[in-house]
């Protein structure tokens, strides 16, 4: 897929374009970018072990309970004998207490809110203590990893259960309403960050640009998903007039259709790289750490607003 972040050839702004002192010794600078990169994604594997340990766990646990109801209930997993009442069910009993790829991912989601809720509190005392830059930059660095957190975890679903991420169940009713290919759209993120940051007249030139690119994708994705849709569609859809309805042509069709439901995988892993590329490209090299605190909280603020908007919808009054 190309990539809107590598058509923008203008060389990143640093903060001694807008006036800053210059940072005395390179060497040092580029040492201390690439430790905290090292950093983040030590943090990001460590975090994404321990969920995974937590899953399998949570799993486990739930295997175990339903063998023992099972056992309680005198099933045999896995039984093929209709002399034993609920033999022939056994194997569908045990596997519904099991729990599923989807329903994990949402047990993360949920918790993985509540440390994107903690991370974004602290980054907005940090702003509000008017920390110096090198400490603030720990805040906004953490944030970041955590947006990337939600971008590993749905890659692990999205190839089990690819249109649990589509349908955005995981989220609120609003949110869903706003969603783009299982996610937000990155060049309405651009908008939240460039209204916020008060950008030098250059980077504001450099971030539309980006935003026109990054727009671009997103049609070009839409396309190819609507497309995709629409031979799905046609996939599933009554035999040609005159040709004779059989179980082949339907079993045929019906593998066809689960070809194409299975391609939809990679249009959600390009959508969710094309939102990994524009955070890290604009609040990396574009904006200056206080400028990608700013932001970071304003989108916190955006997303919080969406889901106390569907909270508000979901109990208005209505009229008998």
């Amino acid at each position: 897929m190309w990539s809107p972040i590598e058509g923008n050839k203008k060389r990143p702004l640093t903060e001694s374009d807008q006036g800053l002192p210059k940072t005395p010794d390179p060497k040092a600078l580029r040492r201390l970018v690439q430790n905290r990169e090292a950093a983040r994604k030590n943090r990001l594997r460590k975090k994404a072990y321990i969920q995974q340990l937590e899953l399998s766990k949570v799993k486990l646990t739930q295997l175990e309970q339903g063998l023992q109801r099972s056992n309680a209930q005198g099933v045999i997993l896995g039984g093929g004998g209709g002399d034993v009442l609920g033999a022939d069910q056994g194997v569908s009993l045990g596997t519904n207490n099991i729990i599923s790829d989807a329903t994990a991912f949402d047990l993360g989601y949920a918790r993985w809110l509540e440390d994107y809720h903690r991370q974004m509190s602290e980054l907005q005392a940090a702003v509000q203590e008017r920390l110096p830059e090198n400490e603030l930059r720990i805040y906004v660095d953490n944030c970041i990893t955590c947006i990337d957190e939600l971008m590993y975890m749905k890659s692990i679903v999205v190839k089990s259960d690819v249109l649990h991420i589509i349908n955005g169940t995981w989220k609120t009713p609003v949110e869903r309403f706003f969603m783009w290919i299982g996610g937000f759209r990155p060049s309405e993120l651009i908008k939240i960050f460039a209204s916020q940051i008060e950008p030098s007249r250059e980077q504001y030139m450099v971030i539309c640009e980006v935003q026109q690119a990054t727009h671009l994708a997103e049609e070009a994705l839409s396309q190819g998903f609507d497309a995709q849709k629409q031979s799905l569609f046609s996939t599933i859809s009554f035999d040609a007039p005159g040709s004779p309805a059989n179980v082949n042509n339907y079993m045929a069709q019906m593998a066809d259709g689960m070809t194409k439901l299975a391609a939809f995988e990679d249009f959600v892993l390009q959508a969710d790289d094309l939102r990994h590329q524009t955070i890290h490209h604009v609040l990396d090299k574009l904006l200056t750490t206080h400028q990608a605190a700013r932001a970071l909280i304003a989108v916190a603020e955006h997303f919080h607003r969406v889901r106390c908007l569907s909270s508000l919808w979901a109990t208005r009054p209505r009229e008998n």
